[in-house]
């Protein structure tokens, strides 16, 4: 059973507590526990055959005691005194250990262990001593950027609730801050809550930065003591944005400088290496003294050849700080001499030129209805086969859509020419006139036929290929006949004719009848020589086999006359 104790104490106890000795052998002894844990503070005396009660108090600054648990020894009952600060958090165990939950920073004190017998009282001390770990440090208050060779707040590094207090360390890459005048300054303070009686610390860092600091990490950390020893906690890493002056300007050109044509647009760009870069320039164009000042970028719109040039930017307040490129802007002009549709006759001469005038070498090809040549055309005397589509092409390989091309659509006429020719059929009885015509445009051809005879094929004529072709007409003239051939188009209408005979076709005709009588005449001659042998052979055939008879017939005597003869003898 629990009880307050009352104001007054036993009277022994008042008589011994005067006495009070501490064991000999029993040293100072301390415990230690987290904020918030419960302590435990073993009695740490022997429990003596005579005890009375045993008693736990504390001592106040001053060293005043006061006394906040009591057991007795006989009747086994727990007593809590009135010490606001403690009501519910005591607990005495029956070997006189204290516990004190919800350990707080004003438990740290000197508690004394009592053990009281009717002639002694016995003490045994403990420190207690209360720990907290202080809150993750953070960098607050962040500079949103350094600048280069400028003293400036970095931030502020805070770590909250802490007992006792801790010490605040600054770090670069991982590297200690130790502070250099100038460069380097720390600023530490901290601040107790009087409530809580826990520390707030806190680190103000002034850096002056390098461009070394690009992408560096900042940290912090917090060293403070625990029940366990010493602690250190580290904060996230924090990474400032570092400005620094231009010292170098440069300039490109969009699209590549190599690649300019004329009819481009090109835009110039100027750069600064600073942090932030410059937003402003001043552009040079070429031939001009005075800059135009405008954004990082300046555009020229269709530029033309004698745009080609330096172009220069600088900085509008240091002007000294200059960029400059060279600009070609290429061109390609080609002229083809004649071009368009040109018409000249056959046998005319046509001297054609393609001249190229461009930014640098280029290449030139001809081709002629689509095919490739060799070499450039050159006509000395033209010909049908000359005729067609010529087409003069450069282009700048290093220059993508520099191209020209110009085109010749060359026509030549000629009047129309014939020649014929005649061949006979191997049997003679028809003959092939051929009218071979050649002029352009094409010539119509027409046929006309004096004297009689039957025309065994209308007429057919070739494909009209380079100026040229021919018709052709199959006849079986039955007397002396003249074909005429007419070649006509727009520049002149042209005759030709050829005379065909009908005697060789009747010599050809008597020669065959006579060749057929001849061949006839002799197949009867052949047949009858073959009857007249047949006729002897036969003749002869019957003569043998009378002679075959009669000898057979005088053998088959002998032989029955030697048989006789045979049986005479025997």
């Amino acid at each position: 059973m629990e009880s307050k104790a009352g104001p007054s104490c036993r009277l022994v106890f008042c008589l011994l507590i005067s006495a009070a000795v501490l064991r000999p052998g029993l040293g100072w002894y301390s415990v230690n526990s987290a904020y918030g844990d419960t302590i435990i503070m073993p009695c740490r005396l022997d429990v003596p055959q005579n005890l009375m009660f045993g008693k736990w108090k504390y001592e106040k600054p001053d060293g005043s005691p006061v006394f906040i648990a009591f057991r007795s020894s006989t009747k086994k009952s727990v007593q809590y005194d009135d010490v606001p600060e403690y009501k519910d958090r005591l607990s005495l165990s029956e070997n006189y250990t204290l516990s004190i939950s919800n350990a707080r920073i004003s438990d740290e004190k000197r508690f004394v262990c009592m053990l009281v017998t009717e002639d002694n009282v016995f003490e045994a001390p403990t420190i207690v001593k209360v720990f907290k770990q202080p809150s993750k440090p953070e960098i607050v208050s962040k500079a949103p950027f350094l600048e280069t060779e400028q003293l400036k707040k970095l931030g502020d590094c805070i770590s909250k609730d802490s007992y006792p207090d801790g010490n605040i360390t600054w770090y670069r890459n991982g590297k200690v801050l130790q502070p250099l005048e100038g460069v380097v300054v720390l600023i530490f303070k901290k601040q107790m809550d009087p409530v809580t009686q826990l520390y707030t610390m806190t680190s103000s860092l002034e850096y002056k930065a390098t461009k070394a600091d690009i992408q560096m990490p900042f940290t912090c950390s917090v060293t403070y003591y625990g029940p366990s020893g010493q602690k250190t906690l580290q904060s996230e890493q924090a990474i400032f944005d570092i400005y620094y002056p231009t010292e170098q300007v440069t300039i490109q050109v969009l699209p590549s400088k190599n690649a300019v044509k004329e009819g481009d647009n090109i835009t110039l760009k100027c750069l600064g290496n600073g942090n932030p870069p410059p937003e402003e320039f001043l552009f040079y164009l070429p031939g001009q003294p005075e800059g135009i000042r405008s954004s990082n970028t300046y555009t020229l719109t269709d530029v033309r050849r004698n745009a080609t040039g330096d172009y220069k930017c600088s900085l509008i307040d240091k002007k000294s700080m200059i960029a400059s490129t060279a600009i070609t802007v290429h061109y390609l002009d080609l002229s083809l001499n004649p071009s368009g549709e040109v018409t000249k006759q056959i046998g005319d001469a046509l001297p054609v030129s393609c001249t190229i005038s461009a930014s640098r070498n280029a290449t030139v090809v001809w081709m002629k209805d689509n095919i490739r040549l060799r070499s450039s055309p050159s006509f000395s005397s033209l010909h049908y086969q000359d005729a067609g589509n010529y087409v003069c092409e450069t282009a700048l390989q290093e220059v993508e859509g520099l191209k020209k091309r110009e085109s010749l659509t060359l026509i030549v006429e000629g009047k129309p020419q014939i020649k014929m020719t005649k061949k006979t059929d191997p049997s003679g009885l028809s003959k092939t006139i051929i009218c071979h015509v050649e002029g352009f445009p094409k010539p119509a051809i027409q046929w006309t036929i004096t004297g009689s005879g039957s025309v065994i094929n209308q007429t057919e004529e070739s494909p009209y290929i380079n100026g040229r072709y021919y018709s052709k007409i199959i006849i079986s003239p039955e007397e002396n006949v003249t074909l005429t051939c007419t070649a006509e188009n727009q520049l002149e209408r042209t005759v030709n004719s050829l005379n065909v005979s009908a005697n060789e076709n009747r010599e050809k005709v008597n020669d065959q009848a006579k060749l057929i009588v001849g061949i006839v005449v002799g197949l009867l001659l052949a047949a009858l020589v073959a009857g007249v042998v047949y006729w002897l052979y036969m003749k002869k055939s019957k003569t043998a086999s009378k002679h075959v008879n009669k000898d057979l017939g005088n053998l088959e005597e002998n032989k029955k006359l030697e048989e006789n003869n045979h049986k005479t003898e025997a």
